[in-house]
């Protein structure tokens, strides 16, 4: 399928806390099949749903299927809402955009690093409908638990200020060389290395640290046994500074039958890094292979 055949619609999903969530639909020109699944995905912190633009055109050019992106809340485009942000109001987040988009029918769900924590929430939320309706699950640069991570002196008193600066964004406090440095492996990709910074540069200071305590605290244990029960990739950077491998090898270990790959020389964004790599995850999650 040629990318150039793609159809993308914009759509506003409010949540039950008046924020109002910015997400893209990717169609093919081709008519789905009538069992395809709804591919939904989730980005991480300091980015946007354009993170997953490059893996979407991957794996619509190889199938006809319908996926959808969209900007976590406080990030992109959606507003922040009323409540507190936390990994479970993600995964609560994320049921609001699955009601919206595909409220029946069989779906594969993706998240890279904070998306996967939302999408490992969402399972625990909602088990029933995970067993029932999700095809697969890709798990990308991401975690369970953070409790071993090493604390960085000021850090929380840094990000609390952060949290209350609304008016800042982040590339204007942290040089973009530290923020390329920190997330990409051995010779990056220039243009996913421009198009992640763009979009790290862009994130407001007060998304930064606003949701620093909820992925400090991280506690998704409960999901892991309910992805036991359908087809979970786990996919890492060998040299992921952010969330490194061996969270996700924990995750691994935790979820029965699941399946890891490490990939060598890469680190965090592999939605840049290694798109080839995540859009056969997800293609194989498609075709229930």
């Amino acid at each position: 399928m040629d990318t150039a055949s793609l159809t993308t619609r914009t759509l506003s999903i409010p949540t039950p806390d008046g924020a109002v969530l910015h997400a893209t639909e990717y169609t093919p020109n081709s008519p789905l099949a009538p069992d395809a699944p709804t591919v939904v995905l989730a980005h991480g912190w300091i980015l946007s749903s354009e993170n997953w633009a490059p893996v979407v055109r991957e794996v619509l050019s190889h199938r006809a299927v319908r996926a959808i992106t969209y900007d976590q809340r406080g990030h992109g485009r959606s507003t922040w809402g009323s409540s507190a942000p936390s990994i479970p109001l993600l995964g609560d987040d994320l049921a609001t955009v699955i009601a919206a988009v595909s409220p029946t029918g069989p779906l594969v769900l993706g998240g890279h690093s904070m998306g996967g924590m939302t999408v490992l929430a969402y399972a625990g939320q909602r088990a029933d409908v995970v067993r029932d309706r999700v095809r697969g699950v890709a798990l990308v640069a991401t975690a369970h638990d953070v409790s071993d991570r090493r604390n960085v002196r000021a850090e929380a008193a840094a990000m609390a200020v952060a949290a209350r600066i609304p008016l800042l964004r982040t590339g204007m406090v942290v040089p973009g060389a530290i923020l390329t440095r920190l997330n990409f492996g051995e010779n990056p990709p220039a243009e996913g290395v421009h198009e992640a910074g763009r979009q790290m540069s862009r994130a407001s200071l007060q998304a930064f640290g606003r949701y620093f305590p909820a992925i400090r605290d991280l506690d998704e244990a409960r999901a892991l046994e309910v992805l036991a029960e359908v087809p979970t990739h786990v996919v890492v950077g060998a040299k992921d500074r952010i969330t490194p491998a061996r969270w996700s090898r924990a995750l691994h270990a935790g979820i029965r039958d699941s399946r890891l790959t490490v990939l060598p020389g890469r680190g965090h964004m592999l939605n840049y890094e290694a798109t080839d790599v995540v859009a056969d995850a997800l293609i194989e999650l498609v075709d229930g292979s």
